[in-house]
């Protein structure tokens, strides 16, 4: 009988308003392999970011996030993402506002599938967010990644006004909430 190898790392595309605001949270949490800024589930092959911004490309902002579930559980990093961005707030962020902006997890697998459903439907349960949870979760049907000046946005401009009071309030929280999974 042959020993089947499981994979070290997943894959699962998160989507929580901007991308920067994502990337740099989870960019910085131990166990992730990769974190690359892109645009899921859209109906257009290679949408730029002006496309997607428009509205009409059903792309929502997203990130590819590879993670090692032996150091990070799936379970973990969907505490992360729920506590670091608002998933009551349809097609909005903040100030962000369009459906690119919505809250979004696109998942890789039937199990990851089941997983995120189950964990969400906890969430809606248990009622903490004061509103229902409007997180759309479904398999990914493609991923594009961003262009190349909204790779690691934040720590390559942590001065810009953006960065400084929409990103730099994620990143404290994952700081002070989650210290113990910091890199």
């Amino acid at each position: 009988m042959a020993i089947e190898e499981r994979s070290t790392t997943e894959k699962i595309y998160l989507a929580g308003g901007c991308f920067w605001c994502t990337e740099a949270v989870f960019s910085r949490v131990r166990g992730v392999q990769s974190v690359t800024s892109g645009y899921a589930n859209g109906h257009v092959d290679q949408p730029s970011y002006e496309a997607v911004c428009s509205g009409t490309t059903g792309h929502a902002e997203c990130i590819e996030l590879v993670f090692e579930p032996g150091v990070l559980p799936l379970a973990q990093v969907l505490q992360i993402f729920f506590a670091t961005h608002d998933p009551t707030t349809p097609n909005r962020q903040g100030n962000d506002v369009g459906t690119q902006y919505r809250s979004g997890i696109y998942t890789t697998s039937a199990e990851q599938l089941a997983a995120v459903r189950a964990f969400v439907q906890q969430l809606a349960d248990g009622g903490q967010f004061g509103a229902p949870v409007v997180t759309e979760v479904a398999p990914l049907s493609q991923f594009w990644p961003a262009e190349i000046y909204h790779q690691e946005y934040f720590d390559n401009n942590p001065r810009q006004p953006y960065c400084q009071y929409v990103v730099s309030p994620k990143v404290d929280k994952l700081e002070t909430r989650f210290a113990s999974w910091l890199k």
